[in-house]
């Protein structure tokens, strides 16, 4: 079953909050607190609040278990833009854009919640080449420089 959670009008720019939403899809709950918890982000802050009503919504409107809860879906949309002045030299004006966004969090029992276990790999056996090996392949690489048959000079000849 999915419960959802939306925080609609959030102070806080769509393209900053989606920075911490993508890191908690697919967590498990408790998980995705703590991420969210120890974060240092601005938007973190209003994803935690979020987070924390769709599981209230799961436990007292779904009557679903918490430790079996994972967060599918976290997606930030483009709220309402407030549009504000500035005044600038010489009696101008800029515009000030102050975005805002809509945070909705969607939280699901039917994925199953994998953890990380350490694997046991096998240990790869390391191949050593002895100093003599190295020294042939890199004979190997340079090409033979035939000599060529050096002719004797005409000056020499002249002086006799």
């Amino acid at each position: 079953m999915q419960v959802s959670s939306t925080y609609r009008y959030a102070k806080i720019s769509a393209f900053k909050a989606r920075e911490v939403t993508r890191a908690i899809q697919g967590l498990p709950v408790s998980a995705a607190l703590d991420l969210v918890a120890f974060s240092p982000k601005k938007a973190a802050g209003f994803i935690s609040k979020t987070l924390k009503s769709a599981v209230a919504n799961a436990e007292n409107n779904a009557n679903l278990r918490v430790d079996c809860l994972v967060v599918k879906e976290a997606t930030v949309g483009e709220g309402p833009t407030m549009k504000r002045m500035m005044p600038r030299a010489r009696g101008s004006g800029s515009g000030i854009l102050k975005r805002t966004s809509h945070i909705r969090i969607i939280l699901t029992d039917e994925i199953e919640i994998k953890t990380r276990d350490k694997k046991k790999r096998p240990k790869k056996k390391s191949q050593k080449k002895s100093p003599s090996t190295k020294r042939e392949s890199k004979t190997e690489e340079k090409p033979e420089i035939k000599p060529e048959a050096t002719a004797p000079e005409p000056a020499e000849e002249a002086k006799e």
